[in-house]
């Protein structure tokens, strides 16, 4: 994953606005929220922060 790490400090979840960090869950790319658990995936190098394409927490 190749994210900028500016722009990793300013984007949150859009569903609780917790802080993301990058994880690789296997083999793709996602960003995880630390808040709520949510975990968005992570497309040519472009988050997709959309809570319907989230990955819910089990």
């Amino acid at each position: 994953m190749n994210i900028d790490p500016q722009l990793l400090s300013i984007i949150v979840c859009p569903a609780c606005h917790g802080q993301l960090e990058p994880a690789v869950v296997d083999g793709a790319d996602e960003l995880v929220c630390q808040g709520c658990g949510n975990a968005y995936p992570v497309r040519d190098d472009i988050p997709v922060l959309l809570v319907d394409e989230a990955r819910k927490p089990a």
